[in-house]
């Protein structure tokens, strides 16, 4: 039987940087920025960026915005 798990969705919004690459980041997580030469990579560390920011934030006590939850199959 596959382990399940809840996860958070949040939007995550990729820029083109001047220098190249691009800046990623989560308007609804307040500070929660990334970057990465390609968008995989951007898209890889806005990962991160996203599983600690919650982290910090649960920590802390920080409430985390209320997002869509949705069940998947963990891998």
């Amino acid at each position: 039987m596959a382990k399940r798990e809840l996860v958070q969705t949040f939007e995550a919004v990729f820029e083109p940087d001047e220098d190249g690459g691009y800046h990623v980041h989560v308007p609804a997580l307040k500070g929660c920025h990334s970057w990465g030469a390609t968008r995989a990579e951007a898209r890889q560390h806005i990962k991160e960026a996203i599983e600690l920011w919650l982290e910090s934030a649960k920590e802390l006590g920080i409430p985390i915005p209320d997002r869509e939850t949705v069940e998947v199959a963990a891998e």
